[in-house]
């Protein structure tokens, strides 16, 4: 699929599509013969790894470095498995600080309705 349709499916601009193949994060599995990026299903999956990783505040030398790890899984099993375990520990922390802060917008919302009345 193009990057139109991925775009669309992951709810990402194009340019940061275009800026994740530049960085080699997330590059399309193939282009057309006129150039266009081409992107699988697999593409896709990885793309929306990414996207979930956002709002969590990873850096993307962060993502990348996961997204190395999970591709050399087989190469580098213990590696692989070190890091992955590293990064799902730090994604539980900035969860657990992203919940505690929207609790804290909930009450100012509530707040803020209760001032309506």
């Amino acid at each position: 699929m193009k990057i139109g349709e991925v775009a669309e499916r992951t709810a990402l601009s194009i340019r940061s599509l275009r800026h994740y193949d530049e960085l080699g994060l997330a590059s399309p599995s193939a282009h057309s013969p006129g150039g266009f990026r081409l992107y699988t299903p697999g593409d896709v999956e990885r793309i929306l790894l990414i996207r979930r990783m956002k709002p969590l505040g990873f850096s993307l030398d962060r993502m990348r470095d996961f997204c190395r790890a999970l591709d050399h899984r087989a190469d580098d099993p213990a590696g692989s498995a070190a890091l992955i375990a590293e990064i799902e520990v730090e994604a539980t922390e900035r969860l657990e600080r992203l919940r505690t802060h929207l609790g804290y917008a909930e009450e100012f919302v509530d707040i803020v309705a209760r001032l309506k009345a």
